[in-house]
């Protein structure tokens, strides 16, 4: 299977927070859309690995993927190394996405940078046809994605280009709520954190507001581009 739009996160709910909007427009277009999540989150102050399995397994229904792997690297400690860029080049070759989203390359957590670096240069090395990588015991093809961009997360990074999500922020937020180990409950004992408070929850529409400003929408998501993108001409704004 060959999915268009291909979203990677450090842990579940990563993808969530800051690009499920965009999944939820192109999927409304008719593009296939799926995450892989690197880690189970297992290290979270809340919830453990099979309660966030379950969660994100309920985000994906919310969200229509057509695909979710979590490929278990070791949350807080996984590394770029070639055990874990396998991992990733393997996943790429066997979707062929045009677009890879992955964390940001600068945040707050570790993960979501290491996570950022580790995406990009497999998305570099899975078009190297030497590098041998198998599926099945069938050889994979080579293949390189046309686009990488960046989810902005925690820390805020001016955006490259927004996308409107207006009329899917609703869903995100159904999506996000899915993890209801992680986020605001006023029914849980967890222990509470940054993210669990309802201030947090409001925020989240705070920067939907600001990313959809710089571009003249009422809410948006913002990305980083890996490199410019060519155009055949100037676009007209009506």
């Amino acid at each position: 299977m060959q999915i268009d739009i291909l979203a990677f996160g450090a842990h579940p709910d990563d993808v969530e927070l800051s690009a499920a909007g965009s999944l939820l427009k192109h999927k409304s277009m008719g593009r296939s859309i799926g995450i892989i999540d690197l880690t189970l989150g297992e290290l979270g102050t809340r919830g453990n690995s099979e309660t966030r399995k379950l969660e994100a397994s309920e985000a994906s229904k919310i969200l229509g993927l057509n695909i979710r792997e979590n490929l278990q690297m070791e949350d807080g400690f996984f590394e770029i190394n070639q055990e874990n860029l396998l991992k990733v080049i393997h996943i790429i070759r066997k979707y062929k996405p045009n677009v890879i989203l992955a964390n940001a390359p600068s945040d707050r957590h570790p993960d979501h940078s290491r996570g950022a670096e580790l995406v990009s240069r497999a998305c570099f090395l899975a078009g190297l046809p030497k590098i041998k990588t198998f599926d099945n015991s069938i050889l994979q093809e080579s293949w390189r994605p046309k686009v990488l961009l960046h989810y902005i997360q925690d820390q805020f990074i001016k955006p490259d280009f927004v996308i409107d999500i207006t009329p899917w922020h609703e869903e995100k937020m159904k999506a996000i709520a899915a993890f209801k180990t992680q986020f605001y409950n006023p029914n849980s004992n967890e222990p509470k954190t940054p993210i669990s408070s309802l201030e947090f929850w409001e925020l989240l529409k705070g920067k939907a507001q600001l990313m959809g400003r710089y571009a003249g929408f009422e809410l948006g998501e913002g990305f980083i581009q890996s490199r410019p993108s060519g155009i055949e001409e100037f676009g007209i704004l009506s």
